[in-house]
C-alpha cells in the first residue's frame, strides 16, 4: 500500500527529468542552416552568378560556387569541399554572418581535369547541406 502511495511522486519526478533532458538536448542543438540557392558559374558579380551552367569547357580557367544560406541565428560557417571525381581538391571555410547570407568560393580548373566534379556544402558540424554537381568537357 505504501508503494502505491509513492507512485504519483515517481511519475512526477520521471516526467520532470524527461522535460529537463529534452529541453537541454534541444538547447544544445546547432542552428539549422538551409542552402536555399547554390550554383556553379564563371564569375560572381554583386553577389550573383554570371555564366551559370552544369557543363563547362576544359579551358574554363576558374569556376565559382555561390551559396545562399538561410537560418543562421548566430555567426557560423559553411565549408565548400571541391571534388574532382572522388578526389578532394579544395576545402574552403566561409563565414556566415547573418540569417540570410550569400558567400562563394572559387577553384582553378586545369585543362586536363576533364570529368565529373562536385562541391559538397557542409555546415560547421561537417554535415552535408547540399551537393552541387557539374562536369568539365
Amino acid at each position: 500500500m505504501k508503494r502505491l502511495a509513492m507512485l504519483p511522486f515517481f511519475v512526477v519526478a520521471f516526467m520532470t527529468l524527461c522535460l529537463v533532458f529534452a529541453q537541454r538536448g534541444y538547447a544544445e542543438q546547432p542552428p539549422v542552416l538551409e542552402v536555399i540557392h547554390s550554383a556553379i558559374c564563371l564569375e560572381v558579380v554583386e553577389h550573383a552568378c554570371v555564366g551559370t551552367n552544369d557543363v563547362f569547357p576544359a579551358n574554363v580557367g576558374k569556376l565559382y560556387c555561390l551559396t545562399r544560406v538561410y537560418g543562421a541565428k548566430e555567426d557560423t560557417e559553411v565549408t565548400h569541399v571541391w571534388f574532382f571525381g572522388d578526389t578532394e581538391r579544395a576545402r574552403i571555410k566561409l563565414d556566415i554572418r547573418s540569417v540570410n547570407f550569400r558567400t562563394y568560393s572559387s577553384k582553378i580548373i586545369r585543362p586536363h581535369e576533364i570529368g565529373s566534379w562536385r562541391v559538397d556544402i557542409l555546415d560547421s558540424e561537417n554535415r552535408v547541406l547540399k551537393v552541387v554537381e557539374f562536369s568539365i568537357e
